[in-house]
C-alpha cells in the first residue's frame, strides 16, 4: 500500500504526541493520577459548585468521604504523597475546571517532611502561591485549610508543623471568606500523636482518624 505524504503527516504527528504524553509520565510527578482524575471525569462529570477536596493522601485515602458529609456534593481530589509544590503544578487541571463554591486543603506535611531544609516559612510561602491562584481563577470560592496533622512517623517534624499552622492561620485570618480547620490538637493525648488512629505505617489514618477530623471539619463546609 502507498503511503501518501499527507498520511504520513498524520502519522508523525500521532506519533510525537504519543512521544510527548510518554515524556511528561516520566518527567512529571502524579502525572497518571491527574490523567487518571480527566479520565473519570469525561466519564462522569463531576456537580458544578460543589465542594472540592484537594491535597495530599489523607484526603487520598479518604475514599468514602462523601458518607461522613451527607447532603454536600464532594469532589475528591487529593492525590498521594503530593506537596503544595505539586498541587499549584495542576490546579489548572484539579481546581479550576470545577468551579467549587469551596476548595477545603489538605496540604504542607509532606513539604515539611521532604527535607529538613524546608522551613514552615517555605511552606507558607507555597500555600500563598496556591492561594493566589485560586483567588485569580476561581474567584470568590471559600478556601479552608485543614491542619497538618501530627503524624507518629514525622514526630521530629512536630515543632515545625506547629508553627507552619500558626502561619497559615495567621494568614488566613487577615483574608475574606476562609477558614483555619484545626484538626491537630484533637489528634493529641498528652502532647503526643494518638497511634491507634494512624495505619501501620505511622503516617496514614484509619477510620478512627477520620471519625475525629469529620465532626471538626463539618461545621466549616459551606451549605
Amino acid at each position: 500500500m502507498k503511503i501518501t505524504r499527507s498520511l504520513r503527516i498524520i502519522i508523525l504527528l500521532i506519533f510525537l504526541l504519543s512521544t510527548k504524553e510518554f515524556v511528561k509520565a516520566q518527567q512529571l510527578p502524579f502525572w497518571n493520577e491527574i490523567q487518571a482524575f480527566k479520565k473519570q471525569d469525561s466519564i462522569t462529570p463531576p456537580p458544578k459548585s460543589a465542594i472540592l477536596f484537594i491535597g495530599s493522601s489523607s484526603f487520598n485515602y479518604w475514599k468514602d468521604v462523601s458518607s461522613y458529609f451527607p447532603g454536600y456534593n464532594i469532589i475528591n481530589r487529593g492525590f498521594g504523597g503530593s506537596a503544595l509544590v505539586d498541587v499549584i503544578r495542576y490546579a489548572p487541571d484539579v481546581i479550576y475546571p470545577y468551579k467549587p463554591k469551596q476548595i477545603v486543603i489538605y496540604c504542607g506535611e509532606n513539604d515539611l517532611g521532604s527535607s529538613d531544609t524546608i522551613s514552615p516559612e517555605i511552606v507558607l510561602a507555597r500555600f500563598k502561591t496556591l492561594y493566589s491562584l485560586i483567588r485569580t481563577n476561581v474567584g470568590k470560592a471559600n478556601v479552608a485549610f485543614v491542619s497538618i496533622k501530627p503524624s507518629p512517623s514525622r514526630f521530629r517534624l512536630m515543632p515545625k508543623m506547629i508553627e507552619t499552622n500558626r502561619l497559615i492561620k495567621k494568614f488566613l485570618s487577615r483574608q475574606k471568606n476562609t477558614a483555619f480547620i484545626n484538626v491537630f490538637d484533637k489528634m493529641l493525648v498528652n502532647g503526643k500523636p494518638k497511634n491507634d488512629i494512624f495505619r501501620d505505617d505511622s503516617l496514614h489514618m484509619t477510620a478512627k482518624g477520620y471519625a475525629i477530623w469529620a465532626p471538626i471539619i463539618k461545621p466549616y463546609l459551606v451549605k
